[in-house]
């Protein structure tokens, strides 16, 4: 599995270098900046997602590849985003100072503003498909990362910080599935969609990716109370520090556990009907439920 994430990683960074300016284009302090945080590490989870998702659907790799590096630079922005003072308040990401540590507030949230901006300029390169065109992706993305999902989301997230009195379960299931698994399922249907899946293929990646995507949000909990910096690339311990809610505050870690072990059977079975092409993504889910950063 490590091999194939690696082979994955290293198609999307080739990408993403061709697509973004290069650092030195003037004005060359928001380039740097945004290759900083876009080339600064981490999993590659969502283009991951999309380039197994067109393949799942008997798709080509290369024509996932725009969609794919679309939504890690849309990503990296919420990233930026999060860690900025006004919202988390961070000074660590994938190991490396924030962006607004390295370059200042101001041209962080200009980074973020760009990298959001150019997510679109990349995914309108996707090539049509037998189904799709190329504002059927642009509305998938725009829907998933606006204020009815992502950013609806972490306004939930930030209402919700240091309250007396706990979310309900429902209330945090929305969080979650607004902020984190919106954008996976997103990243499925786009790779799907490159593939001109069927309805009923689309169907069974966006189960697959809500339920994982939950699952996915539980660990990072978990880790987040269990796991230290160094290991998680980023602040632990943030989150209680917050008083956010979270499934471990909720329920406590075994809980936790299991209903993460839930979703992730959930999402498995959400894979049936793809049959044996879907072997990657049965593969991703099992490899995040036992991660360790």
């Amino acid at each position: 599995m490590r091999s194939y994430l690696e082979r994955c990683c290293k198609i999307v960074d080739a990408a993403l270098d061709q697509y973004l300016p290069k650092a030195t284009d003037r004005p060359a302090t928001i380039h740097h900046a945004m290759r900083y945080s876009l080339f600064a590490g981490g999993k590659r989870l969502r283009p991951v997602l999309c380039l197994a998702a067109a393949e799942a659907c008997g798709g080509e790799e290369t024509a996932a590849l725009p969609a794919a590096a679309a939504v890690e630079c849309l990503h990296t922005y919420t990233l930026i985003h999060d860690d900025l003072p006004c919202m988390d308040d961070d000074d660590l990401r994938r190991g490396k100072p924030t962006c607004h540590v390295e370059f200042g507030e101001g041209i962080a949230v200009l980074t973020g503003d760009a990298l959001l901006t150019i997510a679109f300029e990349i995914l309108a390169k996707t090539p049509p498909s037998s189904r799709y065109g190329v504002a059927d992706y642009v509305i998938e993305l725009a829907t998933a990362s606006g204020s009815r999902h992502l950013i609806g989301g972490q306004v939930v997230d930030l209402e919700g910080e240091g309250l007396d009195v706990v979310i309900s379960p429902a209330q945090l299931r929305y969080l979650h599935e607004s902020k984190t698994a919106a954008l996976l399922a997103c990243s499925l249907r786009l790779g799907a969609m490159s593939a001109g899946a069927s309805a009923e293929q689309v169907e069974s990646l966006t189960t697959y990716g809500q339920a994982m995507g939950l699952a996915f949000q539980i660990i990072d909990d978990i880790l987040d109370v269990t796991q230290t910096s160094e290991k998680l690339g980023k602040s632990a311990g943030k989150d209680e520090a917050a008083a956010k809610s979270t499934y471990p505050a909720l329920f406590g870690l075994e809980e936790s556990r299991q209903e993460a072990d839930r979703l992730t059977k959930k999402a498995h079975m959400a894979l049936e009907p793809l049959g044996d092409r879907a072997l990657r993504l049965h593969q991703i889910a099992d490899f995040l439920l036992v991660r360790e950063y």
